[in-house]
């Protein structure tokens, strides 16, 4: 008798465990959302970074925690060359959504352009898995980028600055 509440705790902890597993498919966007989304995509496809992170980031207030907002929060993050604010963004959304192809497949490629190589491998394998098959475009895409591998880091003289320094003896 005394160790029914527990029981009965931990039942129902296990009955709530167990059914997560098989929750339903994502929310699709609310049209107000969709509406914003879609401005960012066509800001983002024109060049304008700032603006289309400015909509995606508005869309992301209207609906919260959506995985497909994220994702291309994450993009127009990578296109500004800002791969660890990628990276984070895409770490969000596959807490969301763990077996999201198109998370790991992006954060894959974030980690190919930082230069972290062999974890991107790690992440095409753990794609490959999630998609049964190595063929999948994700895993093509992202075996395309491990392939290509990181793009050299450039410093031009103009970037650097010269500060002469004067010393007394």
């Amino acid at each position: 008798m005394r160790y029914t509440p527990a029981a009965m705790a931990l039942a129902l902890a296990a009955l709530l465990t167990a059914s997560t597993g098989f929750g339903a498919p994502p929310a699709p966007l609310e049209p107000r959302a969709a509406a914003l989304v879609e401005q960012g995509r066509t800001a983002l496809s024109a060049g304008s970074t700032d603006e289309a992170v400015a909509d995606f980031e508005a869309a992301l207030a209207v609906q919260p925690g959506h995985v497909a907002i994220y994702l291309n929060l994450a993009e127009a993050a990578r296109k500004q060359g800002m791969q660890g604010k990628a990276l984070h963004y895409y770490r969000v959304a596959l807490k969301l959504d763990p077996s999201n192809q198109y998370a790991i497949a992006g954060e894959g490629e974030a980690l190919v352009e930082k230069g972290a190589v062999e974890k991107a491998k790690q992440n095409l394998a753990r794609l490959q898995q999630v998609c049964g098959s190595p063929t999948c475009p994700a895993a093509q895409s992202l075996s395309a980028a491990i392939a290509r591998g990181p793009a050299p880091q450039v410093v031009t003289a103009a970037q650097v600055e010269v500060k002469p320094v004067a010393t007394s003896n």
